[in-house]
């Protein structure tokens, strides 16, 4: 397996508006503590894609905290019995994209309201579109699945509602997705390349769990509880102590937690990874 010279974690945000304190951007090199990119800026959804295509540093694997597609194994597509479902994860980004073109600051509203694909999303206001699937939570990859035997607890991209939600995150991200295709390779639709930059799906609760947190203590909310965490993954302290913001946590650990393991090879090739490859896509790290 080759190796990166940096590595950079985002915890991303699918919240209505430009600005966004649930966004953090986190870099570390191939030695020293992880390090916040533009400390102390609310970054913008289109300020974090301009800093992947023009400003992160070369050689860099990036993590993105969303899920880069939506379940489709279970039923053979991703919105069952609507002549505009896609094939594969790419298209699956176009249409996001073309259903959203006129949404401001990358969100995807007039997605999930489309009239259509509501029908397959819960979302608030107690609507619960009819294609939903069964109970509260809805449909999931198989990637989600492998989260569970870690101790994860996933929710479905196509619930919207509720403060662990990711399905905003996740079509806002495939906007992103859909721009960044062609210019950064994203595995596992694309190959890890022989050299450059790389771009995988991660799940910040996964690198907590291998920092020695338990799942349901992931968060973590000072300096000195990240500092334990990031000495379990064999990384020198951030030079601070007091409060942080668990989404200033979540990126600066998992950055540190992909130095840490980028070279365990059977990260890269999952069981069942090859089956949806390039429909539901793979979060690194579950297996």
């Amino acid at each position: 397996m080759r190796t990166f010279a940096n590595f950079a974690a985002i915890d991303w945000s699918g919240a209505a508006g430009e600005r966004h304190k649930g966004i953090a951007v986190a870099l570390c090199g191939p030695a020293g503590p992880p390090a916040l990119v533009r400390p102390g800026h609310r970054w913008s959804r289109a300020e974090v894609l301009d800093w992947l295509l023009a400003e992160m540093p070369e050689d860099t694997l990036v993590g993105l905290d969303l899920s880069g597609s939506m379940p489709f194994a279970d039923a053979s597509a991703y919105f069952p019995g609507w002549d505009e479902s896609p094939a594969d994860a790419r298209g699956l980004w176009a249409l996001v994209e073309r259903h959203s073109a006129d949404d401001p600051h990358l969100s995807a509203m007039s997605f999930f309201d489309h009239l259509e694909a509501s029908r397959y999303f819960r979302r608030h206001g107690g609507r619960r579109g009819d294609r939903f699937g069964e109970g509260r939570q809805g449909r999931f990859r198989i990637t989600e699945n492998a989260q569970r035997a870690l101790g994860c607890r996933p929710y479905s991209n196509l619930n919207l509602v509720g403060a662990a939600q990711v399905g905003k995150s996740s079509l806002t991200g495939m906007r992103v997705l859909h721009r960044l295709s062609g210019k950064l390779p994203l595995w596992p639709f694309d190959a890890v390349p022989e050299t450059g930059s790389l771009v995988v799906e991660i799940y910040t609760t996964i690198a907590a769990i291998a920092a020695g947190r338990a799942p349901g203590r992931s968060k973590m909310r000072s300096y000195e509880a990240l500092n334990d965490a990031l000495g379990n993954l064999g990384s020198p302290p951030v030079p601070s102590e007091g409060a942080i913001d668990d989404h200033t946590s979540d990126a600066l650990l998992t950055a540190a937690w992909l130095r840490h393991v980028h070279g365990d090879a059977a990260l890269w090739h999952p069981p069942g990874l090859d089956a949806v490859r390039f429909t539901e896509g793979w979060t690194f790290g579950a297996r």
